[in-house]
């Protein structure tokens, strides 16, 4: 038994409906990697569970598991905005969006965060961001005015498969140079406090002051 199947085996179970998009998501997706996974999406709804937030920003739905886990710790009265760049998913996500218990809570949006951010006029309790990796700084930007002071921005992979710490990392790997970039500027950012959980491949809490 691995550490992290002792660890999912002594937390609380993945709900039936979270099982059956992450098989789903193993079948149909090329990358189903890309989705929170059990373990992650357990701690997402504690995070929501102990802060409460009122309203919350996802950009990168993508098949919707993170976003599913955090509007199961989201009061009745919260709400998630969550945002995708790929209406190709839309398909995937609907049928499970649909069922969901909890999709009262939730909107979701399809197209560019730059186009769809504008039009919530709204300011955030938590932001979670798990989008293309080259524009990390760009979101963080972005969303920073809009979170309230004692708000907390997520930012998922920002280990990125321990990439970060190897020095063969070129200017064509643009992936991997946006999440240096953009660790670097959280790490400079003195309006906020910052830590990094190794948490399968990096999740950075961003606690603004």
């Amino acid at each position: 038994m691995s550490i992290e199947d002792y660890i999912l085996e002594h937390s609380d179970a993945e709900p039936p409906m979270l099982a059956r998009l992450n098989r789903d998501a193993h079948v149909k997706l090329l990358r189903p990697r890309m989705i929170a996974g059990p373990l992650q999406g357990r701690v997402l709804k504690m995070f929501c569970r102990m802060l409460r937030p009122k309203r919350i920003l996802e950009i990168g739905t993508y098949t919707g598991y993170a976003t599913f886990c955090m509007a199961e710790g989201i009061d009745e009265d919260a709400v998630i905005h969550t945002v995708e760049i790929n209406d190709e998913m839309e398909p995937f996500f609907r049928p499970y969006f649909e069922q969901s218990p909890d999709k009262e809570k939730i909107r979701p949006h399809w197209g560019d965060i730059r186009e769809v951010l504008p039009t919530l006029d709204d300011t955030f309790d938590m932001v979670y961001i798990d989008a293309d990796k080259r524009d990390y700084c760009m979101y963080y930007d972005m969303v920073f005015p809009l979170v309230r002071s004692g708000g907390l921005i997520l930012a998922d992979n920002t280990l990125w498969s321990g990439k970060v710490v190897e020095e063969r990392a070129t200017s064509s790997d643009t992936q991997t140079q946006g999440i240096l970039a953009f660790n670097e500027k959280i790490k400079a950012d003195e309006r906020v406090e910052k830590v990094i959980l190794p948490l399968r491949d990096g999740l950075t809490l961003i606690w603004k002051k």
